[in-house]
Order: structure tokens, then sequence, then C-alpha cells
């Protein structure tokens, strides 16, 4: 008798969601991980091609990521920025997207503290909560982590508005707004990035008030029925960082101000990256993308020591997640180490409405298809964590355990695929 359990999976899995105005096919998304085809800082060829192949594959939702909101919110010079010049070519993509029966989300953000983007030198930036060190972009001239003032702050809420404003022209469904991961709204709600002494930091009701403020701005900005996710962190996964308690309590604010689901992460990128990740520490891989000779060097000699491999276990952020389904009665994304059909499952069964994988669907953008067809229970991604270097190299990110891939990602760069398109110039291939 063949098992069951996959039958019984789908049955919840395969079923539709709403999600405001926007009906999802399925309860799969692919989580926003940063691409890396961006020229100018706009969406290539290649990005259309990996977001209509994730659609292709059965996703219910592809998020596209990373996007700044504006030119000083990139954590590297050649990153995305929404735009007004940016439309048409975002308007491509989800064109091919929605083609293929997915909705497309954009996820919004702004580095804020942490920027190795050279662009910022002899300037007063990067800026973030607090005055620090910003060790991310010493080697780029970028040394110094700048506090924002009020002004400051309304006016990187209003670079929101307008870029979510650009996104929704752009034809995405939902917009995401990153409030996790150590970027700049999550330094603000994390004790352990901001050392503010005014009405912006200390409590956490006060270390909330500059991310709700942005949150409620865009949501005022759009239309009631379309979606406004925020991903935030469950954890920051260093001492003194944002736990479990008060995540549970800032889901709350988010849930009042609006915010129509969360997508629950954890980890600061600076800090600690691979409790975000978990499994396997590609250092070496990190030391033969990264460009700076005194980089490699640094890498070399402290990485080993300082970015060091996290257990990978199934469903890592179940368990501190549970606390924020218990306080909140939005709809909630889990996200980290989501691989097979049963785990989604068990999500699913512990009250998540939605499921985010990554890294199983870089290595097999058809799982959503296999799953359900009931050809696959299970993914061949092993948490190697190669695919988090590939991104920095030409074409972008692809699972380096795929030939095909690899394959694919050559020929695109060499037959000059990753110039940028705009909507009606790119047909299907």
């Amino acid at each position: 008798m063949s098992d069951p359990r996959p039958r019984r999976a789908a049955a919840i899995a395969f079923t539709p969601f709403r999600l405001a105005d926007l009906t999802l096919r399925n309860r799969i998304v692919k989580t926003a991980t940063y691409e890396g085809m961006v020229v100018d800082g706009l969406p290539s060829a290649s990005l259309l091609r990996h977001h209509r192949d994730l659609a292709r594959g059965g996703v219910a939702m592809t998020t596209v990521a990373y996007c700044a909101v504006a030119d000083d919110g990139r954590t590297f010079a050649n990153q995305m920025v929404m735009r007004a010049a940016a439309v048409p070519h975002f308007r491509a993509l989800t064109d091919a997207v929605h083609a293929e029966g997915a909705a497309a989300s954009l996820q919004l953000g702004h580095a804020g503290g942490f920027s190795k983007n050279a662009a910022l030198r002899f300037r007063r930036a990067p800026l973030g909560p607090s005055f620090g060190i910003n060790a991310y972009g010493i080697m780029k001239g970028v040394p110094f982590t700048f506090a924002m003032t009020r002004d400051e702050m309304t006016a990187t809420a209003a670079q929101f508005v307008a870029a979510a404003t650009l996104a929704r022209d752009a034809g995405f469904d939902a917009v995401e707004l990153h409030l996790g991961h150590g970027y700049l709204l999550s330094q603000f709600m994390s004790p352990r990035l901001n050392r503010r002494r005014d009405d912006y930091g200390g409590s956490l009701a006060n270390r909330m008030r500059f991310p709700l403020a942005v949150v409620t701005a865009v949501r005022a900005a759009l239309p009631a029925g379309f979606p406004v996710l925020a991903k935030m962190n469950v954890d920051d996964g260093v001492r003194g960082g944002l736990g479990c308690e008060d995540a549970a309590a800032a889901a709350q604010l988010l849930e009042a101000a609006g915010v129509t689901a969360l997508v629950l992460s954890g980890g600061l990128v600076t800090m600690s990256p691979m409790f975000l990740l978990r499994g396997a520490t590609p250092l070496r891989e990190m030391i033969e993308v990264e460009e700076s000779r005194l980089q490699k060097l640094t890498l070399r000699v402290v990485g080993p020591r300082v970015i060091r491999d996290r257990p990978f276990t199934p469903l890592f952020f179940l368990e501190p997640a549970r606390r924020v389904r218990a306080a909140v009665r939005l709809p909630l994304v889990l996200v980290g180490g989501v691989k097979s059909l049963d785990e989604i499952e068990t999500a699913l069964g512990a009250g998540f409405e939605l499921v985010a994988m990554g890294r199983a669907l870089l290595h097999d953008p058809t799982l959503p298809s296999r799953y359900r067809s009931g050809a696959a229970t299970d993914s061949g991604c092993v948490p190697c964590n190669v695919c988090m270097t590939e991104m920095d190299r030409a074409g972008g990110v692809c699972c380096a355990r795929v030939p095909e891939q690899l394959e694919r990602r050559a020929a695109e760069v060499r037959d000059r695929l990753h110039l940028v398109p705009c909507a009606g110039d790119v047909k299907s291939r």
C-alpha cells in the first residue's frame, strides 16, 4: 500500500489561501533570497527567468529580493533600487510570473547602518539608530554608522511609501517590508543595535516607533486590500538582541498597525549569519568570491573563529515562531529549514497559514508541482549554503550542486541575457 502522508499534506498545502484581496493558489511561498541578477540597479532578464521558473514550478507567490527604497539604502553599489525607471523592467517580470499563474511580491528594505557601498564615502552615512563602527564597510571606506535624526527618519519613511507605490504600479501583488536580519528597521527593533536615549530607544515601544511609522505610512498609501507583509526576526541570535518575548510583543504592534501578514525569520547578517541559515559555512567559497584582497585575508584569518557552523534541523524557527502564533491572529508565514512535504504539513498543522522555502527551491524550482503530483516528498537540497556565495558571481544565484543550473548561468552571461528587459521586450523561453 502506498504511503498516504503526501496525499494528506497535499490536501492542506495545495488549498488556496486569501491574503487580503489576493488569492494564492496554494500555501507555498518562495522566500526572499537575494539573487544578484542586477544591471545598474535594475532587474535583469536573468532575474525575470529565475522568478518565472519558480512560478512555473508551482509556488503560490514568489518574492523578489532585495530592493532598496533609496540609493543610500543599498548594502553595496550594484543592488536594485526602486525608482520610476525600474517600473517597466519590473512589469516584465510580474507579467511573466502572472502568466504562470503565480503572484509576485517585492521585498523593500533599507540597509541602514551596515553598508559596504563605497558611494557613501565622504558623507554622513550610512545611517542607523545609533553611532557606531560599521565593520561591514571599513574596507570600502565607510567605517562608521551615524545616528539618524527625526527628519531623516521622516524622509526614509517617505522613501518606503514611494517605493511601495511604484511596486504596485509595476504589477506586484504584494510588498514585503524588511524588518529583519539587521537591516535598518530591524536595527531599530534590536536592543543590541539600538542604543538611543530618546523616544526611539530603550523600551520596545520606543524601539518600534520608527518601524511602525514606516508600516503605517505604507499601509495608508496603498489600497486596503493590497497585501503589506513584514519580515521580522523571532530571535536575533545574539546576546542582548531581540528575543522571543519582544518578538511576540512586536508582532502584536505590527498587527495593530495593519500589516497583512508576518514572515517569521531570525538572525543578523553582520553578527549571526549562520543562525539565519543553519548548516555548513561555505568559507572557502566566501573567500573566493570576495573582491578585496584584504577582505580575503581577513576571512582566512578570522573567518573560522567568527563565522561558525550552526547545526541544521528541519523547521528550525518553528518553536520561537509558536510564541508569535500564540500572540497574534493575523496570517503568519514560517521560514527556516522547510524542505519536505511532511515539514510543510507540520508547519500548517501548527497554525501557520503559509510556509516559505528558500534553498530547497533554488535547488529545484519545480518542487511544489512535484509534491502535488506525488513525484517527490523531499528536496534534494543539502544545507551546504554555497548558494549564498553564488549570488556574487556573474549571472547571479544558482545551486552549485546542479550542473544544469551552472551551465545555464554561464550561457546567459555568454549570450548577454543579463541585459535589462522591459515589459513587452522579453519573450518566453
